[in-house]
């Protein structure tokens, strides 16, 4: 009975606490936009941010994305299904050959053996996933199906990872093809650990990518997608948290994992290169992504210095600016309110300067979200003065408060990570910082660019193509017009506004250059009368009127496009011109928003990838001729359409055009259309353009 009675009062809910609590404490507030952008990022919930700019829970500059908007990674295309499965199979001890190497003796027959085959797979096990903070505590290698071993640092007999390193040197730098999953943190962890992995590579990571660009890259999902195949979690050995390390788990327990990773990867190459050939990639990947592996390690490990105090000056004037900025807003709306609010800037809007609302959020309010606000900066200077406001707010949290704490300690540089396999459209993407993103149109934008300097002594060189994307459209298109402009040497923006405005190209005015400069730029992603209306703050017939005079300035230019449609339609994919595919699956939907959104991708993949394609070819070969003319410059960034490398001012006369050669005759356009590259050098990023 006693227990009866002390259950019942375990379960009854007490309501006379005294919690000194007032119940508008409970009442939902204001959201901190700053914290939940942060947060939002961090964790990589972009959905989330995205319906959050919706809702108007957040400014709408807190978008993830860069400027291009076809290069959106919420792309309303492609996710990634594991498929039918007839059976999903898991490690079983019995039916693979893995071997722990417990000692020198052991570790010497392996390193004989291995130097026997002519491809094998390797992965490192490390204690970190960053690769500047990464310690190596052991390498597997696997050369046959269900053949592998894992060799600890240091080996259980005490053997040192130095030995154990110099023991493999042969194996790594042989000729034998290297494959691997996402190699280039493999490469990156020992060059660190001071050994150096030579010869072709294979990565699978990046196999599938080309195969499937916007599915999941993951050893583990493309394991289950080709060998029917579950992985060991590596929660199994440090915890569902991930809060333990690969340092402390015992190496017998630790085998298994570690060789089942190279086993996998080794067992994935056939397939992957099956799948590669038959689909026309195997060059692009041969040719093109394996080789920039290395490259893209080496970069990283190389960094780029930063120099703080050009941040904080620029953060002490922006934080002026801010202040007279939140005046003038205070001032307009004749009261303080918080520009960071959609709730007080709705009030201040729509109730208070009795603005028409444009649009509303998913729970029927009037938003004041970035697009509705550039519309209502032609009728009220509020608005506008609201988004410079949230551009120097969000330029200031992100990127000039924030860089100073992404400098390594050890290197006084910026390690920043090139991401090979995220972008559907085959260009590089940049986190830690996300150096794509650093506003390039405002001034105050481009000042970010003066904290980045070069090794002390040297300088900053920038190499930059010159409307490449254009060049593209000209020569894939074969429009005469635009193919002629580049041949001439013309000022393709100039030319464009003559010809859409009627008039010769020494009368065009500054903003005529500026419309034609967002119209060449704007059509070829598929832009709407709307879309361009609101980048030139001009009516939708004007901006309707500017495209329809484009199209018969360059007639070949909109049959091209409505091509590209077409033939995407028919193969159910989009390519570049060296045979990149981007696939678009709801180009026949019945969801007008995605079937437009497939639309616009079929019309810029071929532009914009192939631009992809030919940076990148540039930076491995221009890796090749640096070394092997022994070169001082070294490349450090690649941004959009620009490499950044740093070179001793006594080497810039004889590295100049090598890099201007190697980046335009990495591909020879059709057409005769010339490809151009501004090549400058300064004693920062700046002042190099």
């Amino acid at each position: 009975a006693e227990d009866a009675r002390m259950s019942k009062r375990l379960v009854t809910i007490k309501t006379d606490l005294d919690l000194g609590f007032d119940w508008k404490h409970f009442a939902p507030g204001e959201p901190d936009a700053d914290t939940l952008v942060t947060v939002f990022k961090e964790l990589e919930f972009d959905s989330l941010l995205e319906r959050a700019q919706e809702d108007d829970l957040l400014p709408g500059d807190a978008a993830l994305n860069g400027e291009d908007e076809a290069e959106s990674e919420d792309d309303p295309a492609l996710t990634f299904d594991f498929g039918e499965y007839e059976e999903v199979t898991s490690h079983d001890a019995d039916a693979v050959d893995y071997l722990l190497i417990e000692d020198e003796a052991a570790l010497r027959d392996l390193a004989e053996d291995l130097l026997e085959y002519d491809a094998l797979s390797f992965d490192v096990e490390t204690t970190s996933t960053d690769k500047m903070e990464a310690e190596l505590v052991g390498l597997s290698f696997a050369w046959a199906e269900g053949e592998a071993a894992y060799a600890p640092t240091p080996l259980p007999d005490g053997t040192s990872e130095a030995n154990v390193l110099e023991a493999l040197a042969p194996v790594l730098e042989s000729d034998a093809l290297k494959i691997g999953h996402n190699l280039k943190y493999d490469l990156s962890v020992l060059r660190r650990a001071g050994a150096d992995a030579q010869g072709p590579l294979f990565d699978t990571m990046v196999a599938h990518y080309l195969l499937a660009p916007e599915a999941e890259h993951g050893l583990d999902a493309v394991a289950r997608k080709y060998l029917s195949y579950r992985m060991i979690p590596i929660e199994d050995l440090i915890g569902e948290d991930q809060d333990g390390s690969m340092r402390d788990v015992d190496p017998e327990e630790a085998m298994p994992y570690a060789c089942e990773d190279a086993d996998v990867a080794f067992q994935l190459k056939d397939k992957l290169r099956d799948g590669l050939d038959d689909n026309d990639l195997l060059g692009i990947a041969e040719d093109i992504e394996f080789p920039l592996v290395p490259v893209l390690s080496a970069m990283e490990l190389r960094g780029i210095r930063l120099d703080r105090s050009v941040l904080d000056d620029i953060s002490d004037e922006m934080e002026g600016e801010m202040e007279a900025l939140k005046k003038k807003l205070h001032d307009e709306a004749g009261e303080e309110f918080n520009p960071n609010s959609p709730k007080q800037l709705r009030e201040i809007l729509f109730d208070k300067l009795d603005l028409e609302p444009r649009a509303k959020t998913s729970t029927g309010k009037p938003s004041t979200k970035e697009s509705v606000l550039q519309a209502l900066s032609t009728e009220h200077d509020l608005p506008g003065l609201v988004l410079d406001w949230r551009g120097l707010s969000k330029l200031k949290s992100t990127y000039v408060d924030s860089l100073g704490e992404l400098v390594h300690p050890d290197t006084g540089r910026i390690h920043t990570d090139f991401n090979q396999a995220v972008t559907a459209t085959g260009r590089l993407s940049s986190s830690n910082p996300n150096l794509q993103n650093i506003p390039v149109r405002t001034e105050r934008g481009r000042e970010v660019r003066r904290a980045f300097v070069p090794k002390d002594g040297w300088q900053l060189i920038a190499a930059d193509y010159e409307q490449i994307e254009l060049r593209i459209l000209a020569a894939a298109s074969g429009d005469d017009a635009l193919r002629q402009v580049f041949r001439n040497e013309e000022d393709v923006h100039t030319t464009t506004a003559a010809r859409v405005f009627g008039k010769g190209p020494g009368d065009v005015t500054s903003d005529e250059r500026r419309k034609a400069k967002e119209v060449n730029y704007a059509i070829p992603y598929g832009i709407s009368p709307w879309g361009l209306a609101q980048r030139l703050r001009s009516s939708a017939d004007e901006a309707q009127e500017l495209i329809d005079e484009y199209r018969r300035s360059y007639p070949a230019v909109s049959r091209y496009l409505a091509e590209q449609v077409e033939k995407a339609r028919e193969r159910g994919y989009a390519e570049t011109m060296l045979g990149r595919r981007r696939y678009v699956p709801d180009i026949d939907s019945s969801n007008s928003r995605r079937r437009g959104f497939a639309e616009r991708v079929a019309v810029n993949m071929p532009i914009q990838g192939t631009q992809a394609d030919m940076i990148k070819i540039a930076m491995v070969r221009l890796r090749e001729r640096l070394a092997r003319d022994d070169h001082a410059a070294r490349m450090l960034l690649q941004v959009h359409d620009e490499l950044v490398l740093e070179a001793p001012p006594d080497a810039l006369d004889s590295v100049r055009p090598v890099i201007r050669e190697t980046m335009e005759e990495a591909y020879p356009l059709p057409g005769d259309v010339p490809v151009a590259v501004a090549l400058h050098a300064a004693d920062n990023w700046l002042d190099a353009h």
